[in-house]
């Protein structure tokens, strides 16, 4: 009789195990995708880019240099994120078609852009590509003189690192395309600084952000 029990209870304790783990698999099955957003900021080096003279077909280079940067993503699914991007650098344009007053004209490099995360496994970590399009406003330091503002869009690649639930460490690399009018002067108020000749400008930058994340 007393192994008759024994026998009884190792069936009922393997039949809760079963349900138990079927409750489980139902569960985790029915669940819903995991969502995360997250903020982040960004220090990295902006690598210049090129245009040509109207007049002259002389090179005008954009001065490589530091940038930094704001990202706010927000979660739509397990692998998905709505991002709000903004970019700034200072740089200079330098020619030598400019006259040596001109030579060297410091400018700042403001982009906004909508864009876009997708995260290969899941969010959160590992391989993603990022992406986004707007408006990018070149600001001249000099006194007196017009901003710009053209149409742009970035396109990137990244590897975020969690540290924690709440902290990942990205590292992420970016090309910028800006466009711009064929033969165009630019930064006039009574006169032209430069005169362009060309469609677009293209510009590369590595990034390190840390990301809050929740």
């Amino acid at each position: 009789m007393h192994m008759s029990w024994t026998a009884i209870s190792i069936r009922a304790l393997a039949a809760l195990a079963m349900v138990a783990t079927t409750t489980t698999a139902f569960a985790q099955a029915s669940a819903k995708p995991k969502k995360e957003s997250s903020v982040t900021v960004y220090g990295g080096y902006r690598f210049g880019g090129t245009l040509s003279e109207a007049t002259t077909d002389a090179t005008i280079d954009l001065k490589s240099d530091s940038s930094f940067a704001l990202a706010v993503d927000i979660g739509l699914d397990r692998q998905t994120q709505l991002q709000l991007f903004y970019s700034h650098q200072n740089t200079a344009l330098t020619s030598g078609a400019f006259s040596p007053q001109v030579n060297n004209f410091a400018l700042t490099l403001h982009n906004y852009h909508i864009g876009g995360t997708y995260f290969i496994e899941e969010v959160g970590k590992g391989l993603y590509v990022v992406g986004g399009i707007g408006a990018t406003t070149a600001k001249p330091e000099l006194a007196g003189l017009n901003s710009e503002t053209f149409f742009s869009g970035n396109l990137g690649i990244g590897w975020m690192v969690p540290l924690g639930r709440h902290v990942g460490l990205r590292f992420e690399a970016r090309g910028y395309g800006i466009l711009i009018n064929n033969n165009s002067a630019m930064f006039c108020s009574g006169g032209c600084v430069v005169s362009i000749k060309g469609d677009a400008l293209y510009q590369g930058e590595a990034l390190v952000g840390l990301s809050i994340r929740f």
